[in-house]
């Protein structure tokens, strides 16, 4: 469908003024679309700036010059620019109402500027420019409500329920050969097992719901890509795990997984981190799923960079954080001080400057000779001297395992 333009006076002033502010224009319009809308309006800053507004941008700079050229604008140009963001948002599962109505909110937005624009004599370019926007809001709608259409009818297909309960059955150690039949799958001898995880966020129910699909979406785009293929994965928005048939060369995987943890961070906003364990035996895979989930979690607890971490990268740290006897001994070691902020702080600075006392002094602004009290002071509470080698690891250990599961060790009286 297309509509008959007719003739602008003189070179379209109102059309070219809008044009040569249309970067700006764009913002407002995001801003005043979803910006406005509840639960849109509630995610964190920035979630529509990559997808949506170069969308915004490019559609609207096409339709403008359209009308200065006089020309029509049709449903398949419409299309080209909608449709891609109307199925991105229809797999996240974004209400299709709160979009409409931020598609609405955007027109009203684009109407209100041309109308600041406009002069008392261009009243007729005014009219052309509303009548083109309805027209145009008309197809984007049908655009949209067609897509999404689309999306709920194959989003949830055979094909992709039968990858996903293959995973799943990887995963738990279950029969999977008629699975990876139904998903028409083939099954490897070994697959490189990826937990991805990253900071669970503080968001209102509905807003982190939202949040968490998208990157359920971007995560299947990257694994997809990386693969080759339609990648094995269970992932909720915050942690899953990945199985990647491993390839024969072992450095050019990990590679690709580096590359991957930033890709990730970078559409997510968000430190990511991932435990990579490679050329794992299918019936190996229950077992070092659990393990990378947890390795995963200990590197981002601990305050490492994001990234992609292997055993070997936190094999110490790994083995003092499991159960048993030992590990509630040493957070013993320090409950005199978990009452004593300042105290806690001086040890985490001492144990990572180590020998370098200025330096640990300087980094939590008091004098070295009252960072040299406050060791001293830990030494006098726990028993344990900070100074002295073996106790400083002793101490180390137990403020990992603090810093893991917070809290006063089982039994032990707050002082």
């Amino acid at each position: 469908m297309s509509v008959a333009l007719s003739p602008v006076a003189g070179d379209a002033p109102l059309v070219a003024r809008l044009l040569t502010r249309w970067p700006q224009i764009a913002e407002r319009m995001l801003a005043a679309g979803l910006g406005t809308t509840s639960p849109a309006a509630d995610l964190p800053e920035g979630h529509f700036t990559a997808e949506v507004l170069p969308a915004i941008y490019a559609c609207g700079r096409a339709v403008l010059q359209a009308i200065g050229e006089q020309r029509s604008f049709t449903k398949a140009e419409v299309a080209t620019f909608v449709a891609p963001v109307a199925e991105r948002h229809a797999e996240d599962r974004f209400p299709l109402p709160v979009l409409i109505e931020a598609i609405h909110g955007s027109a009203q937005s684009v109407l209100h500027e041309a109308a600041a624009l406009a002069s008392s004599e261009e009243l007729d370019d005014l009219v052309l420019v509303g009548s083109r926007l309805l027209d145009l809001l008309m197809q984007i709608n049908i655009t949209v409500v067609e897509t999404y259409t689309e999306v709920e009818q194959s989003i949830y297909n055979a094909e992709r329920e039968a990858r996903r309960a293959l995973c799943s059955a990887l995963l738990n150690g279950f029969p999977a050969a008629e699975l990876a039949a139904r998903a028409d799958t083939a099954l490897a001898e070994h697959y490189t097992v990826l937990a991805i995880h990253i900071r669970p966020d503080d968001q209102p129910s509905k807003v982190a719901t939202l949040v968490g699909r998208r990157r359920i979406r971007l995560l299947h785009r990257a694994l997809d890509a990386l693969a080759g293929t339609t990648a094995l994965a269970t992932f909720d928005g915050w942690s899953g795990i990945a199985l990647l048939p491993s390839g024969s060369d072992a450095e050019l995987d990990d590679a690709r997984h580096t590359g991957l943890a930033t890709e990730l961070a970078e559409n997510f906003g968000v430190p990511v981190f991932l435990a990579e364990y490679p050329s794992v035996p299918k019936d190996a895979i229950p077992h070092t799923a659990k393990e990378a989930t947890d390795l995963a979690e200990l590197a981002r607890l601990l305050g490492r960079p994001a990234g992609v971490y292997q055993l070997d990268d936190l094999l110490l740290e790994y083995q003092l954080t499991r159960p048993g006897t030992a590990r509630t001994r040493l957070a013993e070691r320090i409950a005199p001080i978990l009452d004593s902020p300042h105290l806690m702080e001086a040890l985490d600075a001492h144990l990572r400057h180590g020998s370098d006392r200025k330096a640990a002094a300087a980094e939590i602004h008091v004098h070295p000779n009252t960072f040299s009290y406050r060791l001293r002071r830990i030494a006098e509470l726990t028993g344990v001297d900070p100074t002295d080698p073996h106790d400083s690891r002793l101490l180390a250990a137990a403020l990992t395992i603090q810093r893991l599961y917070p809290g006063r060790p089982p039994g032990e009286a707050k002082a």
